[in-house]
């Protein structure tokens, strides 16, 4: 299954889990402290609050924010052209993470958009910022496409 990480609607992959696991709205709003209503809005939402996104995380055991990172690595620029950096690196207070971290779902993702055909290789390196050398080592790990 390919999925659109450039369109997220959070509350519909939240319900997903929910009838995937079979868990009854009760405890989804005991758990959650809302009503009813409530639930129903928060499936039909694009996007959520973090901190109800993240009792959803913990309730679902699903990490929902990984969707977003996903997104951030597949539609983000790979160069840093912040001026308050120094020699490449910003200097923050806040936790740093590493930049092109490819996790097997987006790799996946990356070799069945050129498998299917619905992109060529050089497209794929073009849209996503995939060094050439990073992609060609996937599709040959993975044999299924010839390049």
């Amino acid at each position: 299954m390919q999925f659109n990480y450039k369109e997220i609607y959070i509350g519909k992959l939240i319900k997903d889990r929910v009838t995937e696991l079979e868990m009854a709205s009760e405890r989804i709003v005991d758990f959650l402290q809302i009503d009813e209503l409530e639930l129903e809005l928060l499936y039909s939402a694009k996007s959520l609050d973090s901190v109800m996104l993240l009792k959803c995380c913990k309730l679902l055991e699903y990490d929902f924010f990984r969707i977003y990172s996903h997104h951030l690595t597949l539609y983000t620029s790979a160069g840093n052209n912040n001026p308050k950096s120094v020699n490449g690196k910003l200097k923050s207070s806040l936790p740093s993470f590493k930049k092109s971290l490819y996790t097997p779902e987006i790799i996946e993702f990356i070799i069945e958009i050129i498998g299917s055909g619905e992109k060529s290789a050089a497209e794929v390196i073009k849209e996503y910022r995939i060094p050439k050398t990073t992609l060609h080592r996937w599709l040959r790990k993975h044999q299924k496409i010839d390049i």
